[in-house]
């Protein structure tokens, strides 16, 4: 399934909580979801209850949304957490916050993942000083992300300086460079401020 391109907004009414996929914009009054999803939602959990299933149904299509990834990237990056030694759950939550986009986005050089995206795409960022439009590219620990134009230069620091910087323990920034670093890998703790039911999601999967 190819990635959502329509109104963001609409999957957050769907999924009847706010996704924060608009970014910035979601905290202001052109949220649609605060003037009409809240209402919406709840007429709906006042007339269905959901299933086991459907629960589960709905965390994938959360964490879909919010990292705006396909059911197949999900599903490999599902199949590497699994593989992979420790809890199933903070490994997939961990690979997918270390995606590029997303750190990108964490920093603060952009105001959502989709122009996370863009800005990776454009060629703007790089990682360790070498050029990266790849935005699933995963980020390890200890390296380097930069903008490395000076358009991307332009565009970010206006956008970082109607901000106070990442608030992601996992990571640090130099606003004056443009520049961040990936501390470490994020920890069970970092991974709960993702609003999602991964374990819902693993008990999906698992069957």
């Amino acid at each position: 399934m190819a990635r959502y391109i329509g109104p963001k907004c609409k999957i957050c009414r769907r999924m009847g909580e706010k996704l924060f996929l608009r970014g910035e914009k979601c905290l202001t009054d052109k949220c649609v979801f605060q003037r009409r999803g809240e209402e919406e939602a709840k007429g709906r959990l006042g007339r269905k209850k959901l299933s086991p299933f459907s629960i589960q149904l709905k965390e994938k299509q959360k964490l879909k949304a919010i990292y705006g990834i396909s059911e197949t990237q999900l599903r490999i990056f599902f199949e590497r957490a699994a593989k992979a030694k420790g809890d199933t759950v903070v490994n997939l939550l961990s690979a997918l916050e270390r995606r590029l986009d997303n750190v990108v986005f964490r920093l603060g050089f952009a105001n959502s993942r989709a122009s996370a995206r863009q800005l990776i795409q454009h060629g703007h960022i790089a990682v360790d000083s070498k050029k990266i439009d790849i935005p699933s590219y995963i980020v390890e620990a200890n390296q380097t992300v930069s903008v490395r134009t000076e358009k991307g230069m332009k565009i970010v620091k206006q956008i970082l300086a109607e901000k106070e910087g990442t608030n992601v323990a996992w990571l640090t920034l130099d606003k004056d460079k443009a520049m961040g670093k990936v501390l470490n890998l994020p920890s069970s703790e970092d991974l709960k401020a993702v609003p999602v039911n991964t374990q819902a999601i693993v008990e999906l999967y698992s069957k």
